[in-house]
């Protein structure tokens, strides 16, 4: 979808635009979802920023997802300059129009993938330094990624939130000194947990309903911050040890060049055990066991470590795990 086709959509007749969810942790689905909520989502995120009218916004995310609608519908809401490049996975090299982004960009949402390829050209970098604030979402930050934005001066922020809420409900600094770990909700959202830790959200302006999450928490007690530990359906019971595979993802991340996932798979001995993909070859495979060894306690450590061709992902670079689950499964039973 482009911008165009998606205010089109949006000045229709009807009062609801489609959206389509990412499929991260299973079959990606359709839903409609109220204009007025989308109006209510963007004003809280410009009132929270600051933007003003005429202010600079830039669309570097795709319009299919609600990430990228929700970047249009801030600029419609508030009367936002808006900027639109593709897609990719360095959106800010534009060498025809850098100079005037670099300096005047008041606001952009990026995933972790843009944001870590950014960092890795130092003109991207530059002009990553001087948007006035930048959100990133779309999945966990890793620890390396986050420790080199914390010296940043303008203001980046991780978001929290999902398609059914209509982009984020909380934030957090990862820049400068008020850099945090805690996401604190926006204004209007109530936060409590269910008996299994899963975070439970109360935002009736932007979902009509009470929406209990797969999402695993910490919460601090007396107010509503609060911090992520794992999905819930992402939790590998070994052996009657429960892991949470973004947990032990986020522990092995410093130590293996190599891209990989953590999944799991069926097991007569363990009810389940903890499987690594590794994208690369049987070197690769050594060199990640040899890590494993080196920083997991031995109940954590891959029982069995893949090598596959390409990690399974989403069309927006989230991993897709129920596809990693059933490449392991059919690559050990066969």
């Amino acid at each position: 979808m482009t911008v165009d086709e998606f205010l089109h959509e949006w000045r229709g007749a009807t009062d609801t635009i489609e959206v389509h969810t990412s499929g991260s942790t299973g079959t990606p689905k359709v839903m409609r979802v109220e204009k007025r909520r989308m109006l209510a989502s963007a004003r809280a995120t410009c009132d929270f920023l600051g933007l003003m009218p005429g202010d600079t916004a830039l669309l570097c995310m795709s319009v299919d997802y609600i990430a990228g609608k929700m970047m249009v519908v801030r600029a419609i809401e508030r009367n936002l300059r808006l900027l639109s490049v593709e897609p990719s996975s360095h959106p800010l090299n534009r060498p025809e129009w850098v100079d005037e982004m670099g300096k005047n960009v008041d606001f952009t949402a990026m995933v972790p993938m843009q944001v870590y390829s950014s960092l890795q050209d130092p003109r991207e970098r530059d002009i990553l330094g001087n948007i006035r604030h930048v959100i990133i979402g779309g999945g966990p930050l890793e620890l390396s990624l986050e420790r080199q934005l914390r010296g940043f001066n303008n203001a980046i922020w991780h978001s929290y939130g999902m398609t059914e809420t209509l982009s984020h409900i909380a934030l957090r600094r990862v820049s400068g000194p008020e850099a945090s770990t805690w996401f604190t909700p926006m204004p209007g959202v109530t936060l409590s947990t269910t008996p299994d830790n899963c975070l439970v959200i109360d935002a009736p302006h932007l979902c009509p309903e009470r929406l209990i999450t797969h999402d695993v928490v910490e919460m601090q007690p007396g107010n509503q911050h609060f911090k992520i530990l794992g999905r819930i359906d992402n939790v590998i019971n070994t052996g009657g040890v429960k892991i949470h595979i973004e947990q032990l993802e986020q522990t092995l991340a410093p130590y293996i060049a190599t891209p990989f996932l953590i999944t799991k798979c069926p097991d007569a001995k363990f009810g389940e055990i903890v499987v690594m993909l590794v994208q690369g070859t049987d070197a690769d495979v050594l060199a990640a066991r040899e890590m494993c060894e080196r920083h997991l306690a031995k109940y954590a450590r891959p029982k069995q470590i893949l090598a596959i061709s390409c990690l399974p992902l989403t069309p927006n670079g989230k991993p897709a795990r129920s596809q990693a689950a059933a490449i392991a499964k059919f690559q050990l039973n066969n």
